[in-house]
């Protein structure tokens, strides 16, 4: 029978921690899936230059901080995504670095390091201003007798403004000195109101399929809040988003231009808030690895919602690589972050968190036919969504991170840190000091009161 396992990865020594350590993002290394790598908004906790990455060398059972990643601040970085190649071991990130941008803009650095066990801060590949939320997708090909990485960052490179979605691409991204043969692809070839939404994100199949997905804004009104027009749009590539001429392989079927909508005419009031949490910008994309044809997406909108209703979370499918897609295969009111995996056995995993009756819920859904029948279903983690009170946003995140490796998923979430069992439905592991009895955090002398915060959170389901 499938098991899951929940873990509140603080390490011990940091029980003290009241801070905010959202939008997580996890990397697990395929070879040797015991070894992985979770990021959060986690500043140094002696105050250095550096920013944190979580390191579990036992599959997630126990986690440590290693302070590696340029650019640390009062919060970590901001925004970071990390990922493993398949092969080798050698662990990448995409962060958005504050320090020296001109004008207080962020600074997209691509970063590499050779393994889980550097304590050496990791080496610059890329830097380059503006660009926005980079999302690392690795892999390894075999060519020659000899094996190189594959990597790909999806960003919002808001400097080519209105066709800001983009996708960084290195064919040998393991062992060529900087630049290591990155080269940035604008994938979106209409022109959209402004900018394109800020998630831009990529699925690798093991064959060299590649899918990259965007939100295309075709109408944009307002100010700080945001009402938002905009298509769900995929595009791919069949030789590994390689060639001079990356991202063209799918067009679409009405209008013939590079990249198929997925769907039309979508609405979003982008940096509302729900639940503590601002809305807009939800994206995920999959493909299965025993098919490289059949690709889902989720996205969040409000076509359709009621009044009160803050958003709703879609899935759609297709089987022949992204031409044409399904009606909705499943839709969840008021959720957010959706993230899709599928396994080796082709069984698809959503993971979303919903806002419902004042509390956050971070939920785990497995289907192997597309919800015709019911899917497997686990509440990882539900917990008031007004506490604690936000310092910034986002609150939990713009997005949380679910990865299949072989038969078993992988996912990573923040939430509320209150340790009470009936916030864990499917049970917790806690490192951090904390009594369940009286739901109080304690400090490192296991007696000082903690107050509640955000914590990321661990989870595995094993086949």
């Amino acid at each position: 029978m499938p098991t899951i396992k929940v873990v509140n990865i603080t390490p011990a020594a940091l029980s003290g921690d009241r801070s905010q350590d959202s939008e997580p993002d996890l990397a697990v290394n395929p070879e040797h899936p015991d070894e992985m790598v979770a990021t959060a908004f986690t500043p140094d906790p002696m105050g250095g230059p550096l920013a944190p990455i979580y390191v579990s060398t036992d599959g997630g059972n126990t986690w440590t901080l290693r302070s590696i990643v340029p650019g640390g601040g009062p919060h970590g970085t901001s925004d970071i995504s990390v990922g493993f190649a398949t092969t080798g071991g050698v662990l990448y990130a995409g962060i958005l670095n504050s320090h020296g941008a001109p004008g207080g803009k962020t600074r997209m650095q691509l970063l590499r390091s050779p393994g889980i066990s550097s304590t050496a801060p990791m080496e610059t590949l890329v830097t380059r201003d503006r660009p926005d939320q980079p999302w690392v997708v690795a892999g390894s090909v075999h060519q020659n007798g000899t094996t190189r990485d594959r990597v790909y960052i999806s960003n919002n490179d808001i400097g080519q403004r209105p066709r800001s979605a983009a996708v960084d691409v290195s064919g040998d991204a393991r062992t060529a000195p900087p630049p290591a043969g990155f080269t940035r692809s604008l994938i979106e070839r209409r022109t959209p109101e402004g900018q394109d939404a800020p998630p831009v994100r990529i699925a690798l199949h093991p064959e060299g399929t590649v899918y990259a997905a965007f939100e295309s804004w075709t109408r944009v009104t307002g100010d700080d809040v945001l009402d938002v027009t905009y298509d769900v749009v995929v595009t791919r590539d069949d030789s590994g988003g390689l060639g001079p001429d990356a991202f063209q392989d799918l067009k679409d079927a009405d209008d013939s231009e590079i990249g198929q909508r997925v769907a039309v005419d979508r609405v979003e009031t982008f940096n509302a808030e729900m639940g503590q949490e601002r809305l807009g910008g939800d994206l995920a994309i999959a493909v299965d690895p025993t098919a490289p044809g059949s690709v889902r997406v989720a996205w969040c909108d409000r076509v359709g919602a009621s009044p009160g209703v803050g958003c709703i979370l879609h899935v759609r499918h297709s089987t022949d690589f992204g031409q044409t897609w399904s009606e909705d295969d499943r839709t969840v009111t008021n959720a957010k972050n959706p993230a899709l995996a599928v396994n080796a056995d082709s069984l698809l995993g959503l993971a979303y968190q919903q806002f419902k009756q004042g509390q956050w819920t971070t939920v785990l859904e497995l289907t192997d036919d597309d919800w015709k029948t019911d899917p497997e279903r686990h509440v990882l983690h539900q917990a008031p969504a007004d506490v604690p009170a936000a310092r910034l946003l986002p609150f939990l995140g713009d997005y949380i991170r679910l990865l299949a490796v072989g038969r078993d998923f992988y996912g990573v979430f923040a939430g509320n840190n209150t340790p009470d069992h009936a916030n864990f439905p499917e049970g917790v592991t806690y490192q951090r000091n904390a009594d369940f009895v009286s739901h109080q955090l304690l400090d490192i002398d296991n007696v000082t009161r903690v107050r509640p915060s955000i914590d990321p959170f661990f989870y595995h389901r094993a086949a």
